[in-house]
């Protein structure tokens, strides 16, 4: 298989959404794609702001935040990836319904990253 082939075969894989989010990555200022608990995600300067869970965008925006953010999105949650009921404090996952707000939200996030690293 030539190396053209298997890109072009796996991106089709891609679902949508994840589709989105590593355009919405590539798009974004200073941001590299990575990993994070074997999960894609969106660093700057080596520190996680977003990461891609279940078809989902999550956001590492703090407490306060996803306090007022979970009651604005519905299905948002707090971002639970061991699936324990032991949610990581910060990050607030986020349904692809809400797709249009994931940039803002990745603004956010960084905007978040800046002030607490």
């Amino acid at each position: 298989m030539s190396i053209i082939f298997e890109t072009n075969y796996l991106l089709h894989l891609m679902t949508a959404a994840q589709k989105y989010f590593e355009a919405l990555i590539e798009s974004t200022k200073d941001a590299t794609l990575s990993n994070m608990f074997g999960k894609p995600c969106g660093k700057i300067n080596k520190k996680a702001f977003c990461s891609f869970f279940e078809d989902e965008m999550v956001f590492k925006v703090g407490r306060v935040a996803i306090e007022k953010l979970i009651k604005k999105y519905e299905g948002a949650k707090n971002f639970d990836p061991s699936g324990k009921n032991r949610p990581m404090k910060d990050w607030l996952q986020v349904p692809y319904a809400h797709k249009k707000d994931w940039s803002k939200l990745s603004k956010q996030a960084i905007k978040f990253l800046a002030e607490n690293s």
